[in-house]
Formats: C-alpha cells, structure tokens, sequence
C-alpha cells in the first residue's frame, strides 16, 4: 500500500514552489513592465470614475486627470503603482 502522508507531503512540496515562482515572475513583472502608450506617449487607461477610455501623462505616478479627494481618482492612483490599472 502507498504511504499517502508520503504523497501528501510531496504534493504540498512542489505546489509551494510552483505557487513561489509565480508570486515571483508577477511582482517582478509589475516592476519591470509598463503601462500602454500610444503613438504619442500618453498612457492608455481606463477611467474609474467617468467608465471611458482615456489617454492621459502619467508624471511622477500620478496621470493628469487624477482629483485628489475622489476615490475612484484614489483607487486608480494605488493601481497605477501597482501596475495592475485597467488598460486598453
């Protein structure tokens, strides 16, 4: 008969490591990736608080149509930094 502890332990073993490098291509991925552009440099996002495309300067992390105060502004201030904004 199997020893199953055996199997369980293995098992758990390799998705650890499986779920390790994921965590670490995605961070490394957000850090190093950028955000879409288009042919004039502006930065393609969707925007939280009218629900339209946009194409907007990101400086220094902040786009230029960012309202402080305004929590879908806030929100997709955070997600900027992130990496993880909404694009087209």
């Amino acid at each position: 008969m199997a020893d199953f502890g055996g199997l369980f332990r293995n098992a758990a073993r390799r998705a650890g490591r499986t779920v390790g490098r994921v965590e670490k291509q995605l961070s490394g991925g957000r850090m190093e990736g950028s955000l879409p552009q288009d042919e004039s440099g502006q930065v393609r996002i969707v925007c939280r608080r009218y629900a339209e495309k946009r194409a907007v300067s990101v400086t220094a992390g902040k786009p230029s149509c960012f309202e402080a105060g305004d929590p879908d502004c806030e929100s997709c201030l955070e997600d900027i930094s992130d990496g993880t904004v909404e694009t087209w």
